[in-house]
């Protein structure tokens, strides 16, 4: 799985290179989120332009990443499309995680 990884301001912006996280991909996307914060890095901004679809194993895998960081770090979302954000709604999943519009909205959110 191809992720585009940067930094900014101490934060770890990883980027899925895919248009779809589902179980094919689940396990893969977590290990690499959870190797970043294995090595330290506790806030990581997932940006997710270039997904158009998510379902229930990614969102258990999104699940996992924060229980590890387990309020020593922070895991923000950003720019979801309408269906990703439709899902999150209606799981209720908006009102456990970060997200911000784009990248600068989410960054905003995390440093507060």
């Amino acid at each position: 799985m191809n992720f585009e990884i940067q930094s900014e301001n101490g934060v770890e912006i990883i980027m899925p290179l895919v248009r779809r996280l589902d179980a094919s991909v689940a396990t893969i996307f977590k290990q690499e989120v959870l190797s970043f914060i294995q090595q330290g890095k506790n806030c990581i901004l997932l940006d997710f332009s270039q997904v158009d679809f998510i379902d229930s194993s990614c969102l258990g895998a999104l699940v996992s990443m924060l229980k590890m960081l387990n309020e020593r770090g922070d895991l923000a979302l950003c720019s979801l499309n309408s269906n990703i954000q439709n899902m999150f709604k209606l799981t209720r999943m908006d009102r456990i995680f970060t997200i911000g519009s784009d990248r600068e909205a989410a960054l905003k959110m995390m440093n507060r």
